[in-house]
């Protein structure tokens, strides 16, 4: 499996931007990668995703960041990043990257919007 480390998080005003980056263990060319966030009491959900280059760079977003984040990979530096505009009071949680097809959760970064 992918192991992943994420990393960017922090604290920001609504409204602000953030972008977070996740450095993979190995090449990520042929996966789907996925952003989750988890807020404390909540459950997990998936954020966003983005396909490989066969499947044209798909990206998935659920409705509530729609808009405002937006997903892309560099394969060559085996990374993904969630650049995040307009954050909301709502958005803060903590957020992972993974391989979609793979069961490995790493640490997170923690994202907090709040003025």
């Amino acid at each position: 499996q992918v192991q992943t480390v994420e990393s960017g998080g922090g604290l920001v005003q609504p409204g602000g931007s953030l972008r977070l980056s996740c450095v993979a263990s190995t090449r990520i060319s042929f996966f789907t990668m996925g952003w989750y966030r988890q807020a404390p009491g909540k459950q997990r959900e998936m954020v966003a995703t983005i396909d490989n280059a066969f499947s044209d760079f798909r990206t998935y977003y659920v409705d509530s960041v729609k808009g405002r984040f937006t997903i892309f990979r560099d394969n060559a530096k085996n990374s993904v990043y969630l650049q995040m505009t307009t954050l909301k009071p709502e958005d803060t949680a903590r957020y992972y990257c993974k391989n979609t097809d793979d069961e490995y959760w790493g640490q997170g970064t923690q994202v907090i919007v709040s003025s």
